[in-house]
């Protein structure tokens, strides 16, 4: 009974995971290398990525007449950036085994950022396993060699930064993200308010210019064909195929292709970021919708007191909650949209107050989901279920929830910070 009681109270302590976490990564990166020497490669969009980068390196800088066996180029320049050096190293995309441990360490390297995330956030040891055990996310990063792997590895590395109060090296790293793939446009209405609360107004314009002008230093190669480039990378009108759908299966075809289909999701995406700003993203502001829009503008007395709210458990909570909304509200998510909420979910889930049993199991529904290939009318309802459930416990989970900093009034950095 004492050992049990002992094994429980390890789990429940975050002081644990300092000690817990890095063996965790020793097992990944074994297992990472068991998958990549024993399980089959798939094709899936490599050989289109590297046909993509060739014509690139030819010279060619008009996105439209950039083209591979699967479709045109439709994602930022840091995504060729990066794939045109993954070219470079993989003997031209030939030494596929190369690029898969190139990724298994995109991967180490991802699962450590989201680790420390969950560490500055005070998350119990008991989570930690759902991080690792994800079959789907496995395949997403060493098996389809996906370039979301980049840009998850740039979001979950920049809020470690802004965990950090590094919010500077933040946007850049969020930004590199957001330039490999246009998902992470959905997390950045919540960080608006994050930069207001924890920065104030002219800072908060200064950390919007480094998204704004790390952007187009990532696009300075295409310049010349800044229209064709802008079309294509961020391009927000993209038809979706029925037949690769996740999460909306469950729903006639006609339905999904609908116009009217997509504006109600539009409104409900719109809709639930106006209801969260109102009732949990202006928190630390400790203001009325009303009297919040009075920080657009000259820095308030309180300023610092506002700083010390923003903790680093309210930075996590605030960027993958509106993750996990445009997830919920996107008109279509493909597999590897599953390498943004399989490490998402879990805090969430936490953060919602539910018991570790109903964690676990909302945990492996989604996972099952994830792996149904192709999709079935129940599988895409457990995504869309499982997702509707994670925003709303979060919502009612931290509704008395106060973000305030410890009364020694020490910095955000302080005084959330995992030993």
């Amino acid at each position: 009974m004492d050992l049990l009681n002992s094994g429980l109270a390890i789990a429940r302590d975050p002081k644990q995971t300092r000690w817990i976490y890095p063996l965790l990564l020793v097992a990944e990166a074994a297992l990472c290398g068991l998958i990549i020497e024993k399980i089959p490669y798939t094709e899936i969009d490599w050989k289109t990525y590297m046909q993509q980068i060739e014509l690139y390196i030819k010279g060619e800088r008009d996105y439209k007449l950039i083209v591979g066996s699967t479709g045109p180029l439709v994602y930022p320049a840091a995504h060729v950036h990066i794939y045109k050096f993954l070219y470079n190293v993989t003997d031209q995309g030939r030494n596929i085994q190369l690029a898969q441990y190139i990724f298994a360490l995109v991967y180490l390297l991802t699962l450590t950022m989201v680790m420390q995330c969950y560490r500055m956030a005070k998350v119990p040891p008991y989570v930690f396993p759902l991080l690792v055990m994800s079959k789907r996310l496995h395949s997403i990063f060493v098996l389809r060699l996906f370039n979301d792997c980049f840009a998850v590895l740039g979001l979950f590395s920049a809020i470690y930064a802004y965990q950090r109060n590094q919010w500077h090296l933040g946007s850049f790293l969020f930004t590199t993200g957001l330039n490999v793939k246009m998902t992470l446009l959905l997390p950045m209405p919540a960080m608006g308010f994050l930069f207001l609360q924890a920065l104030g107004f002219r800072e908060a314009i200064t950390q919007a210019m480094i998204i704004f002008q790390v952007s187009i230093g990532y696009g300075f190669p295409f310049r010349k064909r800044a229209p064709s480039y802008f079309a294509r990378a961020f391009e927000l009108t993209r038809e979706f195929l029925y037949k690769w759908t996740v999460n909306w299966r469950f729903i006639p075809e006609s339905t999904f292709v609908s116009k009217k289909f997509a504006v109600t999701l539009l409104v409900i995406h719109v809709g639930l970021l106006l209801w969260f700003a109102r009732t949990r993203f202006i928190k630390p502001s400790q203001r009325s919708p009303r009297n919040f829009l009075k920080l657009f503008g000259d820095e308030p007395r309180d300023q610092d007191a506002i700083a010390l709210r923003v903790s680093p458990s309210f930075i996590m909570t605030t960027i993958l909650t509106a993750l996990t909304i445009g997830m919920l509200c996107a008109r279509s998510l493909h597999y590897q949209f599953y390498a943004y909420i399989a490490w998402t979910t879990p805090f969430l889930l936490w953060k919602a107050g539910f018991h570790p049993i109903l964690q676990y199991a909302l945990w492996a529904a989604q996972e099952w989901a994830w792996n149904v290939y192709p999709s079935t009318p129940i599988s895409s309802a457990v995504v869309v279920g499982v997702l509707a459930t994670t925003v709303g416990g979060v919502w009612w989970g931290t509704s008395d929830e106060s973000e305030r900093a410890r009364a020694n009034g020490k910095p955000v950095v302080a005084h959330d910070h995992v030993e």
